[in-house]
């Protein structure tokens, strides 16, 4: 297949080179100005954990454009999650019927979140992976399993091909019934988090708080009456993080979810993106639905991040 991914970030970058691997033409679009910017290659440090656990270490070649052409199997969308309104944009000036898998956290409702492309042409995913790129160099990783949603209807041909590409990179697919609500839970343990990496400072930071992982739960059962007045069901990660006690909760996860030297904790203290744009729109939505906040909103007000209205 020939596939464009829509920016040069840590999961496009990763799963491109994956795909590279297994045979696919894969290229990159890039902001005017970013080709540059970026160069020609990445140094890539990084763990592939399809077949075990390989650290992959090489300057990988990539090609990039500054525009979009109607001439690719697939586009893969993978930026943040403010970005995506953008992005959904562009492609559907530039990308005639191409394909797109959006491969992305997401807060608002799936169809306004792709607006103006259609559902009908719009296949939803997550990755098992991460990591963070500084200087050029991209520390990280992914697993071998990530998340698809169950077809629509009028979607099956979109999911097969996604389906196919995945495989043949030697993916495995957990499939996702009501993929509104799985991200949606995702999306709020995502602000729960990032209400602790404000405090501390840092992803790093708070791999390496004993406290962290307590508070996290205590946000998150902050943040579940927002995400039940959406409709949302709630999933076992959900419900772990709400029902456990937060001090065996934070045993549980920094001893054994984010045990030292997991790939998952790896991929926690790589990230250096910046925080605080879940927690504003959690935050938001709990105002207009008439939900208090206070873990959320402390944290905005104390790290000077705080948005009127």
């Amino acid at each position: 297949m020939r596939i464009l991914f829509f920016g040069r970030g840590v999961i496009s970058t990763q799963y491109a080179w994956a795909f590279e691997q297994a045979g696919h033409t894969v290229e990159f679009y890039v902001r005017k100005g970013r080709k540059e910017t970026l160069g020609s290659s990445i140094e890539l440090e990084m763990w592939d954990a399809r077949k075990g656990k390989q650290l992959i270490q090489e300057s990988w070649n990539v090609k990039l454009h500054e525009e979009i052409r109607p001439n690719y199997d697939l586009i893969i969308v993978s930026v943040n999650t403010e970005q995506l309104p953008a992005a959904t944009q562009l492609i559907s000036t530039t990308a005639g019927g191409t394909p797109v898998l959006i491969f992305n956290n997401l807060w608002q409702d799936l169809n306004s979140s792709i607006s103006p492309l259609s559902m009908d042409n719009v296949v939803f995913g997550f990755p098992g992976g991460g990591g963070g790129i500084e200087d050029n160099r991209l520390r990280g990783g992914f697993l071998k399993m990530l998340f698809l949603e169950q077809p629509r209807a009028g979607t099956e041909p979109i999911n097969n091909l996604v389906k196919a590409l995945f495989e043949s990179a030697h993916f495995k697919i957990n499939w996702i019934k009501d993929m509104q609500s799985w991200l949606w839970n995702h999306f709020a343990m995502n602000a729960a988090m990032e209400t602790e990496v404000l405090r501390l400072g840092s992803f790093a930071a708070l791999m390496n708080d004993s406290q962290s992982f307590a508070n996290v739960g205590r946000n998150m059962r902050e943040i579940i009456p927002v995400v039940k007045a959406r409709g949302a069901k709630m999933d076992m990660i959900t419900l772990l993080l709400t029902k456990t006690p937060p001090a065996l909760l934070g045993t549980l996860f920094n001893k054994v979810i984010f045990a030292k030297g997991s790939l998952a904790r790896l991929f926690m203290e790589y990230n250096n993106s910046k925080a605080g744009f879940a927690i504003h729109e959690v935050v938001r939505e709990a105002k207009r639905l008439g939900i208090a906040m206070p873990r959320l909103a402390a944290a905005l007000e104390n790290s000077g991040q705080h948005k009127a209205g």
